[in-house]
């Protein structure tokens, strides 16, 4: 597969992600839904590095592999205690879309940080992104029906 196929593959699933979280987490404490949730992930991926026999590598993990790992995993768990919470608290048309929002943040720093371009047609791409956002938020329409 090309990161293509994985990349629309990581979406399908995030998408089924979401809905299943507000079904799951609608009586259960968000906390408590997000540590099912990490022991099920946690499992599931020890499960592919076992079959796969990577299990190894990580003996040939350097500290800023480690370093830059552990503070991935550390993001992650913040993001997901929020989104969790976000997602018992309000409707999924909402909190997704706001989510998707880490797409701007994570080209932003990979501009900033990693040095990446940014071509122009990403820039609107990315404009269009952040208009997409705040055209699903609820205060937003409301402004628009009020304007016509």
């Amino acid at each position: 597969m090309t990161w293509v196929h994985c990349a629309l593959m990581s979406a399908l699933f995030a998408g089924l992600t979401a809905v299943l979280a507000k079904v799951g987490v609608a009586d259960v404490p968000s906390n408590l839904a997000t540590l099912i949730r990490t022991v099920v992930v946690a499992g599931f991926a020890s499960g592919i590095v076992l079959f796969t026999g990577e299990a190894g590598g990580v003996r040939s993990l350097g500290t800023r592999d480690w370093l830059a790992l552990v503070g991935s995993g550390l993001a992650t768990g913040a993001s997901w205690l929020f989104y969790f919470a976000a997602l018992k608290r309000g409707p999924i048309s909402g909190v997704a879309p706001i989510d998707k929002l880490s797409f701007l943040i994570a080209m932003g720093l990979g501009f900033v940080v990693l040095r990446e371009p940014v071509r122009p047609l990403t820039l609107v791409g990315a404009a269009l992104i952040a208009a997409g956002v705040a055209l699903t938020l609820p205060s937003v329409q409301e402004a628009i029906r009020r304007l016509f």
